[in-house]
């Protein structure tokens, strides 16, 4: 993961603002939890709360102070292992599936870190340096690193509060809004040539370039997200037992985990439930259905008679979009009903996570965060309502598996013309 060249003036003063709003969002979410909720890991793909605490203040540490700052002493060497997470070229690490497992330090020692890291890397931005561009960007790509850790954490911690018979709550229950079915309707896109990936002004991450030429065939893509009503209409229809609708892995995993409805659902008094980081819920017919595979969101849209966008249509039928809708930052933490491809819902695509032509991952443990995974998983589109919204942009990549399900996943409907 590396930023493109954005910060070129003095902006030590800007990165610090950014750098202390992003730290305070992060401890604001974890500031309703108990001890015991910090240490919950119910998954090798989920970590604790306070590992997450841990780790976004260890890249700053290894990837900022260590190399930067000569007068920079850990508070403890330790921790350089315990909270690495697969930085091969930073050392080795603690096994990941045995993060929940770590105790010791407690959370108090782990708030005690971040705010000696916090306190180094304020002085550090604050000093007349010739690197201060270079740092400042480091800065700002370690915020952007912590703001993805801040949508991992409120969505490990739903899966780990999922496993509880007693449903706890995150935030308060809320009443669903109440709205009217909003019909599928297409917009169609001409197609042709036009071109994909970042400019090179703002942030981005490596993986979003280069910006390239890409053709497309003429498409259609949904105005709005497939919602809760439609997937009970697949659901009532035999999507889950219909073998011609799944591919093989597909349909594999759908029998290996005998998947029968999105994750977190269940059937009460005739009605469908959802657990959510507000506890249990009616599911919102209306709402984008969430929590669902890439094999899930093939299968429902082959049903459908359409297919899933690849991620150059997405891009394209949506990149003049203003950049509003349901985030982090409006406290829902659950999708809302509404036909804005931007948050509530990851929607999933069906081009692979790979590289764009002439991709190069930069040197050193650095360029190991995207360039390594880009094998097995698919692209997601659009942010979530656990997404922070300035971690958005037209060309912002995230990837999954397309077994995995924890994540805020959704998906929007393509047609070929």
């Amino acid at each position: 993961m590396t930023a493109k060249r954005h910060i070129r003036q003095d902006t030590a003063g800007e990165a610090g603002i950014l750098y202390a709003d992003v730290r305070a969002t992060t401890d604001e979410l974890t500031a309703p939890l108990a001890p015991e909720d910090m240490m919950l890991q119910s998954m090798s793909d989920a970590s604790p709360a306070k590992w997450h605490l841990a780790h976004t203040t260890w890249f700053f540490e290894e990837f900022i102070l260590k190399p930067r700052s000569a007068s920079y002493r850990s508070p403890d060497d330790r921790f350089a292992f315990l909270f690495n997470s697969y930085y091969v070229q930073a050392g080795p690490r603690h096994a990941r599936d045995k993060r929940g497992l770590v105790s010791r330090p407690d959370g108090q020692a782990v708030l005690d870190y971040r705010r000696f890291v916090d306190d180094s890397i304020q002085r550090l931005l604050q000093e007349d340096r010739a690197d201060h561009v270079e740092i400042a960007e480091l800065v700002e790509l370690g915020c952007h690193h912590e703001m993805q850790h801040q949508e991992l954490l409120v969505t490990d911690l739903l899966h780990g509060l999922s496993y509880n018979p007693l449903m706890p709550t995150y935030r308060d229950p809320a009443p669903c809004p109440v709205t009217d079915e909003v019909p599928l309707t297409f917009t169609r896109h001409d197609g042709g040539l036009t071109e994909i990936g970042h400019d090179g002004s703002g942030f981005a991450y490596d993986c979003e370039g280069p910006r390239h030429k890409v053709w497309l065939d003429p498409y259609e893509i949904a105005d709005r997200p497939v919602t809760n009503r439609e997937w009970i209409a697949f659901m009532e229809d035999g999507g889950y037992a219909t073998t011609p609708l799944w591919l093989m892995d597909g349909w594999a995993a759908c029998e290996k985990n005998a998947w029968d409805a999105p994750l977190y659902w269940w059937e009460q008094d005739g009605a469908w439930w959802s657990f959510t980081l507000r506890g249990p819920q009616p599911v919102n017919l209306d709402a984008p259905v969430c929590h669902v595979s890439y094999y899930e969101a093939d299968a429902f849209a082959r049903w459908a008679g359409a297919r899933l966008p690849t991620e150059a249509e997405w891009e394209t039928a949506f990149r003049n979009r203003p950049i509003t809708g349901n985030f982090l930052e409006s406290g829902t933490l659950r999708p809302l009903p509404g036909g804005s491809p931007w948050g509530d819902v990851w929607e999933w695509t069906q081009s692979p996570f790979s590289p764009y032509p002439g991709f190069r991952p930069p040197e050193g443990a650095i360029g190991e965060y995207n360039g390594k995974f880009m094998v097995n998983q698919f692209v997601l589109r659009g942010g979530s309502c656990a997404t922070p919204v300035r971690q958005m942009r037209p060309t912002y990549r995230t990837f999954f598996y397309p077994h995995q399900r924890w994540q805020m996943l959704g998906l929007r409907l393509a047609r070929d013309v």
